[in-house]
């Protein structure tokens, strides 16, 4: 597959499942056999269904959740994207009560694609500062101020 094909197929997943919600375009965009090295706690990391139950998972604690493409780099059967994932914290997330508070986290993905769908999903993600985001963890103090 060309590499605007591979992008494409990349920006659906984003687009379309996770802004869209359609959940059943998963199967679509990804192999049966996919891992996902970010799945979710307690949750599969193979096939569409790993995919269905993050955008479900994170969903339903901020149910106004976007997630922005910043850029989109591709080279042979890689994609790698700058996200920014942002949403208001309306129900529990990692034992968290919700806060409220609006969110900004900066996140990069990387794909491999193979046959038109994706078959490997890595991520980092500033979690640090989102957990400060929320409230859920303090932020970085300032030194002591030498006399």
């Amino acid at each position: 597959m060309s590499l605007e094909a591979n992008k494409a197929i990349a920006r659906r997943v984003w687009d379309e499942v996770f802004n869209k919600r359609d959940l059943a375009l998963a199967d679509e965009l990804v192999a049966a056999d996919a891992i996902n090295h970010e799945a979710p706690p307690g949750v599969a990391a193979r096939g569409p269904e790993s995919l269905k139950a993050a955008v479900t998972w994170l969903s339903a604690a901020f149910p106004d959740m976007h997630m922005a493409i910043d850029d989109v780099l591709a080279e042979g059967d890689k994609v790698v994207m700058q996200t920014t994932m942002s949403g208001t914290h309306q129900r529990p997330f990692w034992g968290i009560a919700p806060t409220g508070r609006r969110f900004a986290q900066r996140h990069v993905h990387g794909f491999r694609i193979a046959d038109g769908k994706v078959v490997e999903h890595w991520a980092v993600r500033d979690d640090l500062g989102f957990l400060q985001q929320l409230g859920a963890a303090p932020a970085p103090g300032r030194a002591p101020v030498a006399s």
